[in-house]
């Protein structure tokens, strides 16, 4: 505990330092390119309008909960293309930032945040679209969205738990990157994102229940569609959080642990 008190501390006191790299990072990936930052968007959006059109338009998807299936799919993709981005850059972050680590006196633990809080640039513009989405459709927005701040924060410690670990080991194992891309295409999948794991039976849905990312797409679902607040789920609630720091705990530790020898490897 002394370990996760002392990086939230750190992370703390360089919060300034955090934005103005997570800003520049956002900046440089699309340095070069005509339309810069556009990129960003034209991707996840594109993402979107394929899978509607499959679902929908090809295999002709009843409207799921009582509302269009393009506003149920796309209250799933816009965290998951968060989680998944944030994840898979964090995890690179130091080989992008080597001739940082290698300095002594640079605080290498903030590197991941940096990583995370430039994707969520994306992430705020993506969830305006979605809720543009759900206007054209007449579900307006109310009090109840200000829940979704509650479930990218959700996201947020997820990933910065996830990526300590993952970021942590890829100088020592460099397979990790390309397992990691496996993973989170599976992991796309076995998260209901573009189908209602509600529909399988009691016993499988518990599978569902302990994976993180299925409680925030639900949250998301629950904000726009039902009305329902986190504190309505207290058992999804409790494990998602149990899971989740379980998950930062040792992404600190595997993190403090390894840190003196990122600059041998790099």
């Amino acid at each position: 505990m002394n370990t996760i008190v002392k990086l939230l501390m750190e992370l703390w006191r360089s919060r300034k330092i955090i934005l103005s790299f997570a800003q520049n990072d956002f900046k440089q990936r699309y340095a070069g390119s005509i339309f810069g930052v556009i990129w960003g968007f034209v991707q996840p959006i594109f993402t979107i309008l394929i899978f509607w059109f499959v679902f929908q338009v090809g295999f002709r998807e009843a409207p799921m909960e009582d509302i269009p299936f393009i506003c149920w799919l796309a209250s799933g993709l816009v965290p998951w293309f968060f989680f998944s981005e944030a994840w898979l850059s964090c995890s690179n972050v130091f080989f992008e930032y080597h001739y940082l680590v290698k300095k002594v006196v640079f605080k290498t633990s903030i590197l991941p945040m940096v990583k995370v809080l430039s994707s969520l640039f994306v992430h705020i513009i993506l969830v305006i679209l979605l809720i543009v989405i759900y206007g054209v459709y007449n579900h307006y927005p109310n009090v109840m969205y200000l829940q979704l701040i509650y479930y990218s924060f959700c996201i947020i410690i997820l990933t910065i738990g996830l990526g300590f670990i993952t970021s942590s080991v890829a100088p020592f194992f460099k397979d990790t990157i390309s397992i990691l891309n496996i993973i989170v295409q599976f992991g796309m999948w076995m998260t209901p994102i573009m189908w209602d794991y509600k529909k399988l039976n009691g016993e499988f849905q518990f599978m569902f229940t302990i994976n993180p990312m299925n409680y925030i797409v639900q949250g998301y679902r629950d904000t726009l569609i039902n009305e329902t607040g986190f504190w309505q789920r207290p058992k999804e609630t409790i494990i998602f959080w149990l899971i989740t720091l379980t998950i930062f705990i040792i992404g600190a530790a595997l993190y403090k642990r390894l840190k003196p020898h990122f600059a041998d490897v790099l």
